[in-house]
């Protein structure tokens, strides 16, 4: 059997192998579910056609990237891979969704052959975007395959990446749906109806309509969206839950959900698994197939703490301490001199590049700064697919909408270990006039839980500068939060800049800016700056310690514990919540070592109102004055 060509009439001995290899693919895929029992039999196997000729007539010959959204059809896509001989295939059976084996409930990056691990629903499209778009960055002419379910197109962020997906002209993306007219808990009817044909249509896809089991038609369909000039494809594939299976197939022709999301028992798998035989004859052309036809070999998972990226973090620009600025400008004139000497930087903001910053690169770089609309989640998936396809994006938007929107998407980028510098403007009651809705206190809380995302905060322009100098070299996620405002310069006692060019910024290192024998004050952010104007004010009467703290992923525990026990008495002062930030991480450290210190706390302790940001500090009781007394108070009890 020879593979046919893109645009080809498929022969009998074509048509003969793929009804041949899905149905092998659907009994490994129902041996799979007996021995887990747990998992989602309906999806798999309504999309195992599509799966089957995608991957061995083109993925196999040219190992073209797949994202599969609807991550729940791992399934379908492991029997697809096992068949092709790129995981052990008893493995799988064997293992699926147990302790300690790679073939998790969702497909994960762990797997040879998956690009990008999903699970919650709309997060692969916005991926599936990214790589196509970086091929055209790239300028290959390469297409990108897109896999999801049709209740899936209910998420909002499917429009986001549809919208994108457009403006670009993301051609090289074609998208196949699923379309067996079943979701999790009933019909698409009954749960939430949609047009999906009518509404990509209105967003200027081009939509070819096919049957999903038709070998024929499909071939057909990826030929006619191989040749689409400016508009991204989406197939849609009418398909039948549960096909392949009787007893499956006529609640999935009723459209009744039965077999979404539930394994059958070991004696209807049994039952099930004697439709799917193949005989020897069928079982050695398969494999004849395998040795003979595939060509492309999928790479090992590359070890995820080490960067395949080579970035120059060029030189830190130091702004004098006659001038008064804000951390964001210094954010983006960083921003730009990393793109300057570095073509895998990009930047991606939801329309907010004035605020952000990121115009600066603009001005220069039109076209490697992405413009996503008010798209927040769509902005920060988007960024982990640029991100394993070998770009560094830096992607801004304020620091509520970072934390708050996109969580759920950084926290699939945590999980997947990319590589994706999310750097939030307008944090802390810095923001002042905007209000509470804008003003991001919980922030740094919301992403504390990631194992793979670090937290960073500078507390004047210069520190900025060589934080991000430093994530764009170092591999992995980043969490950068910043203020509006302007603030002073951090300087030494000498008055000469703190943070200066000599000065080398690592995760997990905080800087001891001024040291003193009574009280430790551990700030923050634009705290500090008032730290050392009161530690001035009272210095002729107490002697008081100021370490700036400026990260929450890594505290400094060296520095911080030894200080600490120097002086007897510590105080936390943060823009930021005080039962969510660096004052409850610096408490749980003193606990930990079981430390005999007098330790209090300032921060935001209610939501506040419209004001400027120094009145907002004053009136959240963190105005200079209130810390000059907090110290009286510890220093008199």
């Amino acid at each position: 059997m020879t593979i046919p060509n893109l645009g080809d009439q498929l022969n009998d001995d074509q048509l003969g192998f793929l009804k041949t290899f899905s149905t092998s693919c659907r009994h490994t895929t129902i041996a799979m579910l007996k021995q887990s029992q747990s998992g989602h039999p309906g999806g798999s196997l309504s999309t195992l056609d599509y799966l089957s000729l995608l991957y061995s007539f083109i993925i196999s010959q040219t190992g073209q990237k797949v994202v599969v959204s609807n991550g729940h059809i791992s399934p379908g896509v492991y029997s697809v891979l096992s068949e092709l001989g790129y995981i052990p295939k008893q493995d799988v059976i064997d293992t699926f969704r147990q302790v300690g084996s790679i073939y998790e409930g969702h497909i994960t990056r762990h797997v040879p052959g998956v690009h990008y691990g999903t699970g919650p629903l709309g997060i692969g499209t916005s991926v599936a975007s990214a790589f196509a778009h970086a091929e055209k960055l790239k300028g290959i002419d390469e297409k990108i395959f897109l896999i999801m379910g049709d209740g899936e197109a209910q998420e909002g962020q499917v429009y986001e990446m549809m919208h994108y997906a457009n403006k670009y002209q993301l051609n090289n993306l074609i998208a196949f749906v699923d379309y067996n007219a079943v979701q999790l808990s009933g019909s698409l009817e009954k749960i939430m109806p949609i047009d999906l044909p009518s509404i990509f249509k209105s967003g200027h896809w081009k939509i070819i309509d096919v049957d999903g089991h038709d070998y024929q038609q499909m071939w057909t369909a990826i030929h006619e969206a191989t040749q689409s000039q400016n508009a991204p494809v989406m197939i849609i594939g009418r398909t039948i839950m549960g096909k392949g299976v009787d007893f499956m197939e006529e609640t999935g022709r009723n459209h009744e959900s039965t077999w979404h999301g539930n394994a059958p028992k070991p004696e209807d798998a049994d039952r099930a698994l004697s439709q799917l035989e193949i005989t020897e004859e069928e079982r050695q052309m398969i494999d004849q197939f395998v040795s003979k036809q595939v060509k492309w070999e999928p790479e090992e998972p590359y070890a995820f703490e080490k960067n395949p990226i080579q970035i120059n973090p060029g030189n830190p620009a130091i702004t004098d301490p006659s001038t008064l600025t804000d951390c964001r400008s210094a954010y983006g004139n960083a921003l730009k001199d990393l793109a300057d000497k570095n073509p895998q930087i990009l930047a991606l903001t939801a329309d907010l590049g004035g605020s952000v910053k990121t115009d600066i690169m603009a001005k220069s770089y039109p076209d490697r700064v992405l413009e996503v609309g008010i798209a927040e989640q769509h902005m920060v998936s988007c960024s982990g697919g640029f991100s394993l396809a070998g770009f560094v994006p830096f992607c801004s938007t304020f620091g509520a909408f970072m934390t708050s929107r996109a969580k759920d998407q950084a926290r699939v980028n945590d999980i997947n270990r990319t590589n994706v510098k999310m750097v939030a403007t307008h944090c802390g009651l810095s923001v002042g006039e905007d209000g509470p809705t804008h003003q991001a206190i919980d922030d740094m809380s919301s992403f504390l839980g990631f194992f793979n995302t670090t937290i960073l905060e500078p507390s004047d322009p210069n520190l900025c500068d060589h934080m991000i100098r430093y994530i764009a070299k170092e591999y992995g996620n980043f969490y950068v939060r910043m203020g509006r405002s302007k603030i002073p310069i951090i300087t030494k006692e000498d008055g000469s800049v703190f943070y200066d060019a000599n000065y080398q910024f690592s995760s997990g290192k905080y800087d001891l800016i001024r040291e003193g024998t009574d009280l430790t004050i551990l700030a923050s952010g634009p705290m500090l700056h008032m730290a050392l104007n009161v530690r001035d004010k009272l210095k002729d009467k107490t002697s008081i310690e100021v370490i700036c703290m400026n990260s929450m992923s890594h505290v400094d525990k060296e520095l911080v514990l030894a200080s600490l026990k120097k002086t007897g008495k510590g105080l936390t002062i943060e823009d930021h919540n005080l039962n969510s930030g660096y004052g409850r991480t610096i408490a749980a450290l003193v606990g930990k070592n079981q430390l005999q210190v007098q330790l209090e706390h300032m921060g935001v302790t209610e939501y506040q109102l419209s004001g400027k940001a120094e009145e907002l500090y004053i009136e959240a009781g963190l105005g200079e004055d209130e810390i000059e007394k907090r110290i009286k108070s510890m220093m008199v009890s």
